[in-house]
């Protein structure tokens, strides 16, 4: 009988041999779980009752795995997966950081809300057509897009995102819709082919795509190589993505005409992967390049949120104002990026959690106010009031926390960009915050006084009184209490958004997450 006389091969140079802890599998869960189940509402797509307690169940959980992922993390440091057992950077890498795994929550217990006012703003066809599936997979797009640890699968992500956004942003067919999904796709989509193109550039530099092995090249690039032109390539399509001045004109265009549960998923996330993913790449993988670059992102910054704020002031629509709000918060995150000392990241941190909650919450609350007032209009509005006063309480507790005032959450973020920007001397900036602070103030001031406070106009004899939803409600009070507890007891939150700053300015705990030897073969 013949014998093998080949040498034997060892494995452990090129692939990971020990299973890896139960508790690392918590990195790719949740993109398992959204994936899995838009797969599972599909083949029961004839049965379109059972969509909306599938995904809600599905997103309930994806809370839970979020919340056990960052316990994990925040105990144990960075946590990394390689798919396929590859060892980094050949392997595609998950890895979970302070950041990632607090966006990603943030970005879970939004969905799970507006998952819930799903139920009433979503009707029959809307099921029909695919809402819940379409969720599913925009989740998985976010899920993946802030736990990658490679920076082409952050394009990827971007992708499976941008995707069910095309499908939520139509559902219905009606012209506007087609009309601000044209102008949503347009723009996203010279977003992305910058961002290729970026990605490219960066793999013919340096032969990898890992982040972790990025952070550790980048320091050794020879003085000719062109990080200058790739960082302000991210920065302009994150930018983009982001909805910062001046490629901002695509969001008041576009979030304004779908549902107004698509809408407050799209301002509360989709916004913010842009702005995740500027902060990871400038901060963490080019922080030298981001500082030749910072008077251009600190006058983007300013720009954006003063006259996002201008905006709002000016607008009379309630849902194209949400959109400006959402836009002058991109230009407070903009600001701690690029001040770029720990406490102004921390800032940005900080203010993109608040972001997540509290955007969600604001275009939910403009969609009930129009369902119970019967217009979008501020001009027909009014006697919200009288109508819910449950309602009315809520409203200006979220309205509170969108202006930034106390004793909500949106105060401390804030107050820690004002401080990082007039400890390094921009006052300018710090002028910028405080100006557009004001003005957001007085827009959502005139939104209580005109839709809440002011006398109900007279109705027609056979209109019947709307009373609140308690599947919009429910969600809404819960946001609202999640702002109110940050506000009151910030400090938790403040240690962690100071802890994810810290590890991107100091990457080594997530370099070692990934190369275990500290520095890849």
């Amino acid at each position: 009988m013949a014998v093998s006389t080949s040498p034997a091969i060892d494995l452990s140079a090129a692939l990971v041999l020990t299973p890896p802890p139960l508790g690392d599998w918590l990195v790719i869960a949740p993109v398992v779980l959204m994936i899995g189940v838009g797969a599972l509402l599909l083949m029961v797509r004839k049965s379109v009752r059972l969509h909306g307690v599938i995904a809600l169940a599905a997103l309930a959980l994806l809370v839970v795995l979020d919340v056990a992922l960052l316990w994990r993390v925040s105990v144990n440091g960075p946590v990394t997966m390689v798919m396929g057992r590859w060892l980094p950077p050949y392997g595609i890498a998950f890895t979970a950081d302070l950041f990632g795994a607090a966006m990603a929550l943030a970005s879970a217990v939004a969905a799970f809300a507006a998952g819930i006012a799903a139920l009433a703003d979503i009707d029959g066809a809307g099921r029909r057509y695919g809402f819940f599936p379409f969720l599913m997979l925009l989740m998985a797009g976010v899920s993946g897009a802030f736990l990658t640890g490679d920076i082409f699968n952050l394009y990827v992500w971007f992708e499976v995102l941008l995707i069910s956004s095309f499908g939520l942003l139509i559902l219905g067919s009606e012209p506007r819709q087609i009309d601000g999904a044209l102008k949503y796709a347009l723009l996203n989509l010279i977003a992305t082919t910058l961002f290729l193109v970026a990605v490219g550039y960066l793999y013919a530099v340096f032969g990898t795509l890992n982040m972790a092995d990025l952070a550790q090249k980048v320091t050794l690039a020879p003085p000719d190589a062109p990080l200058t032109t790739l960082t302000a390539l991210f920065v302009l399509a994150f930018a983009m993505k982001a909805a910062a001045f001046p490629v901002n004109f695509w969001l008041p265009a576009s979030y304004h005409t779908p549902r107004i549960v698509v809408s407050a998923l799209f301002g509360g996330l989709l916004t913010k992967v842009g702005i995740y993913a500027l902060i990871r790449v400038t901060i963490m993988l080019m922080p030298v390049e981001r500082e030749a670059l910072s008077f251009v992102i600190a006058v983007s910054a300013a720009l954006t949120m003063v006259l996002g704020a201008l905006g709002a002031l000016a607008q009379t629509d309630t849902r194209r104002l949400v959109g400006y709000v959402v836009i002058a918060g991109i230009g407070n995150m903009m600001a701690g990026v690029a001040v770029g000392t720990p406490a102004a990241v921390a800032g940005a941190v900080l203010y993109a959690l608040h972001s997540i909650i509290t955007m969600t919450a604001l275009y939910l609350l403009a969609g009930e106010a129009a369902r119970i007032g019967g217009s979008w209009s501020l001009a027909t509005l009014g006697g919200l009031y009288r109508r819910s006063p449950v309602f009315a309480a809520i409203s200006f507790l979220l309205i509170l926390a969108a202006a930034g005032l106390p004793p909500l959450s949106g105060l401390w973020p804030k107050i820690v960009l004002l401080k990082a920007a007039l400890d390094i001397g921009a006052w300018w900036l710090a002028t910028s915050i405080l100006l557009s602070a004001f003005l957001l103030t007085l827009a959502l001031a005139r939104v209580f006084l005109l839709a809440y406070w002011r006398p109900q106009p007279a109705l027609p004899a056979s209109a019947a009184p709307v009373a609140a939803d308690w599947r919009i409600t429910v969600p809404l009070a819960g946001l609202a209490a999640l702002s109110l507890v940050f506000g009151l007891f910030p400090e938790p939150v403040l240690n962690l958004s100071q802890a994810a700053a810290d590890g991107l300015g100091n990457p080594q705990a997530y370099i070692n997450s990934v190369f275990p030897g500290g520095r890849a073969p």
